[in-house]
């Protein structure tokens, strides 16, 4: 009988030993710096497995998600580059003068606001820029990075096609897509996950603290991937969009963006069926490339044991349109070119579940500095969502606030209303019209909701401008 309980109590020591170390080990994790790797990936729309799209395959971004939390109405408030972009990185709405397309600079319509890399800089952090973050690289350099933002050779429209080539002499933008028998290292973007991981390895190595971009450009059109990943996909059973029209009702003014355009077609003839398949294949291979390369990046970052002390973030910096409405791009305040993939794994949080709180690009400012117990700028517009990410059942916001040009926008759970500078509105019931294909702002049934998004644009407008 003595020797049992010796053996017991010898157990529960062991035990309770085994649990304190454990208790330790978290805490200690808790008491170092909270590490951010922020992924921005360049012109990509929900279009992912993880948001039950059916014909992407994307297993490295789908298994990340299973240990993070989905935002299912994630939204930019700007659907264009480099103003989504400028707006995030410093948690300030765009106007009318303010982040207006591709071509914005914080550094210079904003020249007086600490960005979000900057705050984690100030704080002791290494903060590094790989690829497309700002969309101009040397945007707020100095106050922003630890490092002179690096980006490959090239940019993103190297080719490796000779026919390609040929039409990038001629027309400046070349083919809109190629499928070269290549290797992943032939295309910047292998090169800016390559740069990252090797400077996950020399964070490793010196125990910094640190807040890391890795911004990649595909999908960006061109859709250039090497060609394993176009084999992913039979091009004849991709489905394309069925509503290849403009909604009913809709305004003069509502246009698609002109960018693809620029670029050759060869054969394909725009809008007509063979044409959809395609430009859907590009964007499909392109999804599936970069997210292998997620997967690179995220793996070296499990392996070098940082994985447990790091905040990981996937973001498109706006929506797209694929064929709907027979639009290709962003350029519009439609919910296709407004609601944006968002998924945040937060270490010791909830994990593997979907959130459908409203939440908004200029909210990861405070979020992420509320997460790093870090303090913001008493003038960013964001709202730290951190509560949700501990409750991803909880609401958030009520609206969300969106302008292209001229036209501003407001989105609710269940409706999209936009305003244009000729007095012109678009009303879409996404709940009975979830693809926006009538607008019914003129109908007398949604007088009292119409009234009520003009009263929250309103409100929202207004706050757009307070910065001074």
């Amino acid at each position: 009988m003595k020797k049992i309980f010796i053996y017991i109590l010898g157990s529960v020591i062991i035990f309770m030993s085994c649990k304190n170390e454990k208790e330790k080990t978290v805490e200690k994790q808790d008491q170092k710096p909270m590490n951010i790797l922020f992924i921005a990936i360049d012109d990509l729309r929900p279009e992912l497995g993880c948001y039950d799209a059916r014909q992407v395959k994307s297993p490295s971004i789908d298994k990340l998600a299973k240990e993070a939390i989905v935002f299912d109405r994630a939204y930019c408030n700007i659907p264009v580059c480099g103003a989504s972009r400028a707006s995030l990185l410093t948690g300030i709405l765009p106007t009318k003068t303010r982040f207006i397309d591709f071509r914005a600079k914080a550094e210079e319509d904003v020249p007086n606001a600490k960005t979000l890399p900057g705050i984690f800089k100030d704080a002791g952090y290494t903060s590094i820029s790989n690829g497309k973050i700002f969309h101009y690289n040397k945007d707020a350099q100095e106050a922003s990075w630890s490092r002179s933002p690096w980006m490959p050779d090239g940019g993103h429209r190297v080719s490796h096609d000779p026919t390609t080539t040929e039409v990038l002499t001629k027309s400046g933008n070349g083919r809109v897509y190629e499928a070269p028998e290549v290797d992943n290292s032939a295309y910047p973007d292998h090169k800016i996950a390559q740069k990252t991981i090797n400077d996950l390895r020399e964070l490793k190595a010196s125990g910094e603290p640190f807040f890391m971009a890795c911004g990649f450009f595909r999908p960006h059109m061109p859709f250039y991937a090497p060609k394993k990943y176009w084999d992913l996909y039979d091009r004849d059973s991709i489905e394309i969009a069925d509503n290849r029209h403009l909604p009913e009702n809709a305004p003069e003014l509502l246009r698609g963006s002109g960018e693809f355009k620029s670029y050759s077609f060869g054969s394909y003839k725009p809008n007509t069926e063979e044409f959809h398949k395609m430009m859907r294949h590009g964007y499909y291979a392109c999804v599936s490339y970069v997210d292998e390369l997620v997967g690179e990046v995220i793996s070296e970052l499990e392996s070098l044991d940082l994985a447990e002390n790091t905040i990981v973030v996937i973001w498109g910096d706006h929506g797209w349109h694929l064929g709907e409405h027979e639009f290709w791009g962003k350029h519009n305040t439609l919910h296709n070119a407004l609601q944006v993939p968002l998924i945040i794994k937060v270490p010791r949080k909830v994990k593997g579940q979907h959130s459908k709180a409203l939440v908004e690009t200029v909210d990861l400012y405070a979020t992420l500095c509320d997460l790093a117990n870090l303090e913001t700028p008493d003038y960013i517009m964001g709202k730290s969502f951190k509560s949700v990410l501990d409750n991803p059942k909880q609401s958030f916001r009520e609206n969300i606030y969106a302008r292209f040009k001229k036209a501003d926008a407001i989105v609710t759970e269940d409706f999209t209303y936009s305003l244009y500078e000729n007095g012109d509105e678009m009303l879409y019931n996404r709940k009975l019209d979830p693809d926006e294909n009538k607008n019914v702002a003129a109908d007398d049934t949604y007088k009292d909701k119409l009234e009520d998004m003009r009263k929250a644009l309103k409100i929202r407008q207004e706050q757009a401008r307070s910065y001074r």
